[in-house]
């Protein structure tokens, strides 16, 4: 994947959702899929690459992005985020499914793969 200098997501891949992008991004016609994280969580960054890879696999088919919950608490008290890391997927603007923990690559792309 590739990072700008502030170490800031690739656009054209995996998103870095805020609250500032988030209700666009969840009314934006695609799928979304929000990896709930925080940088000084473990499962979180066993995760990260498997979010990556999903991002950069269905850019065409879904939004895929993550949102740090200590930069946007806002985001994380509306969906009731107590665990991380919490995988949301939404469709049609409308909660889908929820994944906690650090589970595989399979078990996040199919979640997704059911959405589309």
């Amino acid at each position: 994947i590739v990072r700008n200098r502030q170490n800031k997501i690739n656009k054209d891949m995996e998103i870095e959702i805020t609250e500032q992008n988030f209700d666009e991004l969840l009314n934006g016609g695609k799928p979304l899929m929000v990896d709930f994280y925080a940088d000084w969580c473990g499962p979180c960054r066993h995760i990260m690459p498997f979010v990556e890879q999903i991002a950069e696999a269905y850019a065409d088919k879904a939004v895929v992005g993550r949102c740090n919950v200590d930069d946007n608490g806002d985001i994380a008290q509306r969906f009731g985020i107590m665990s991380i890391p919490a995988v949301l997927y939404f469709k049609d603007g409308k909660l889908a499914n929820t994944i906690v923990g650090g589970v595989p690559k399979q078990q996040l792309e199919d979640a997704l793969k059911a959405i589309l």
